[in-house]
């Protein structure tokens, strides 16, 4: 089951104050940018953050999960109402995070 575009958009409007956020279908479902940083996964209408140690102990629960079959654990996210918590979690995250990799010109 894919995404639904509108909650796609609620995800990237709740994380709006992190930075430029964009939402990129990939692999049926999206990958989530903040300033040209792949930070989560939005698969089958649920938010994963990728973990990293400074954003756990900013969790109100720690839940990790495969976003998808096969995939390593994510933060699963659940409490996506709350534009404050999720801008902190987001700018936490992609700290911790590398620079992306340049493209290649073809």
């Amino acid at each position: 089951m894919a995404s639904n575009a509108d909650f796609v958009q609620y995800i990237a409007d709740q994380c709006s104050g992190a930075g430029e956020i964009v939402a990129k279908k990939m692999f049926g479902d999206y990958g989530i940018y903040c300033d040209g940083k792949i930070f989560g996964l939005i698969c089958d209408d649920h938010f994963y953050l990728k973990p990293t140690d400074a954003v756990r102990e900013m969790l109100r629960t720690i839940d990790m999960r495969p976003p998808y079959p096969g995939a390593k654990p994510y933060f699963y996210i659940a409490d996506v109402d709350d534009h404050g918590y999720l801008t902190a979690l987001v700018k936490e995250t992609c700290k911790h995070l590398p620079k992306p990799k340049p493209r290649k010109k073809k």
